[in-house]
Parts: structure tokens; C-alpha cells; sequence
């Protein structure tokens, strides 16, 4: 029963005394459950315009169908897949379909379905992702595929569970868990026009651009961009972006 595996896969993990441990029992519980493929990434914030054509790159652990990757990078599905887009503001578990259903309307949705033709044609018919949050954004995920498999909504909180504590165990175990942790400090809390001249900072946008946007003066963007460089601590604006690309504030 896929309930008392997960269970006891969570006690296993905590107990794993390397990295290697922790891949392997990652992946015979997961293999356990009716899953053929997955990865376990790291997400790694980044400018929505220049997306990393390679995510494989941050994977902490992963299987997938031989020559996928390759497909996947050659094509740039990173700029249209459905699920990557999905998972930006996922707060919860979802389901691949879930994503494809959200962007059913999108200028880009006879690109996502040729993927999702390509992914069902090397055995990636359905699958499942897992989002891992920190206290500033998405931190990394949990991706399950292969056949299409009904979970309870027990068997996904578990699974919820499995995926947390694979991710940090690991980073633990690389002595990686320390620098993950340098985010905004909790008691500088960005505001809501700061989150929204951040944004704007972040497409390029000039302060003549951004006072007209929002209706303020150059002069109160400016002093907005001062609070954020130094609640940041950045040295200027170009920084200030890079900080809030890495902490998760944007993406």
C-alpha cells in the first residue's frame, strides 16, 4: 500500500547518512509507487527572458526517458512548458493536465500540446509536481511521470512530505542548507508599491517609465528604488534585480 511506503520512505530519509542513500531510496520509493520517471530540482531564479534552456542542470536527483532532455533543449519547451509556468505560482501539489488546463487560452497552446505530444510519445503521458517552498518563494519541486496514476489526496500530502524532506536532506548532507538560507530578512518585509516597482525594474522599465505606470512622481520612484536597494543591500539597480531574481521575490 503506496500510504505505508511513503510513510516509512519519510523515516528512511531522515535516517540516510550520505547523498547517494538518499538518491537511492528516493528513487525505489518513488519507483515503488507506480512512477517510472522523475526529477527532484533545485529551482534556480532566473530573468523570465532568458530562461535556462537546460533545468536538468539544477536536478539534485532525476530519471528520464533517454533522449527527453535533449528533445526538451533543442526545442525550447522551457519557454512555453506549461508546467514550469504553472509551478511559478503554484502553491500547492498539481496535476501535469492542471497546467494545460490554465493556459488553455494562451497564444503559446498549440506549442504546449505539440510538447505534450513529444513527452507522451517517450513514455511522459501523465504526471504529478510537487512545489517546495522557502519563506521568500519557490525553492524547488518534485516531479513524478510515467503512466497515468490515480493518488488520494492522503498519498499526495505524503507525497508532499517525501518531496521536502528528500530536498533538504540532501542539501544537508552537501552542506548546502546554510547558503540556501541567506533570503530577505523576515523583518524587512518588501511593500506592496516596492514589489511593484521591483517588477517593473525587472522588464527594463526606465523611472520616467515606471512614474507613468503608476501614476507617481520620478522623484517617489527614486526614493522607492533607494528603499529597495537598501533593504536589498544592493550597490545599484542592476543588483537589486539579480538579489530579488536569487531570493525568489520575483520570477
Amino acid at each position: 500500500m503506496n500510504i505505508n511506503s511513503l510513510i516509512q520512505l519519510l523515516i528512511i530519509l531522515e535516517e540516510c547518512s550520505n547523498p547517494e542513500v538518499v538518491v537511492t531510496e528516493l528513487e525505489q520509493g518513488i519507483h515503488g509507487c507506480g512512477f517510472e520517471y522523475y526529477g527532484l530540482l533545485r529551482h534556480v531564479p532566473q530573468n523570465p527572458a532568458q530562461p535556462n534552456p537546460e533545468p536538468w542542470a539544477a536536478a539534485l536527483a532525476g530519471r528520464w526517458p533517454e533522449q527527453w532532455p535533449q528533445i526538451y533543449t533543442a526545442k525550447k519547451y522551457v519557454l512555453i512548458d506549461p508546467m514550469v509556468r504553472y509551478l511559478a505560482h503554484a502553491q500547492r501539489p498539481f496535476r501535469w493536465r492542471d497546467s494545460m488546463a490554465a493556459f488553455s487560452k494562451d497564444g503559446q497552446q498549440r506549442r504546449m500540446e505539440q510538447m505534450m505530444v513529444d513527452a507522451f510519445g517517450h513514455g511522459l503521458e501523465d504526471g504529478y509536481i510537487f512545489p517546495i517552498h522557502g519563506r521568500n518563494g519557490i525553492l524547488g519541486s518534485l516531479n513524478l511521470a510515467g503512466k497515468p496514476i490515480e493518488l488520494s489526496p492522503v498519498e499526495i500530502a505524503l507525497f508532499e512530505a517525501v518531496a521536502r524532506k528528500a530536498f533538504w536532506r540532501l542539501l544537508d548532507l552537501k552542506g548546502e542548507v546554510q547558503a540556501l538560507g541567506t533570503v530577505l530578512p523576515a523583518e524587512t518585509p518588501l511593500t506592496r508599491r516596492e514589489m511593484e516597482i521591483l517588477h517593473y525594474l525587472a522588464e527594463g522599465m526606465t523611472s520616467m517609465e515606471i512614474s507613468k505606470m503608476l501614476k507617481i512622481s520620478n522623484h517617489t520612484v527614486d526614493w522607492y528604488m533607494n528603499g529597495l536597494q537598501d533593504k536589498l543591500k544592493a550597490k545599484n539597480r542592476q543588483q537589486a534585480v539579480a538579489l530579488a531574481f536569487r531570493h525568489g521575490l520575483i520570477s
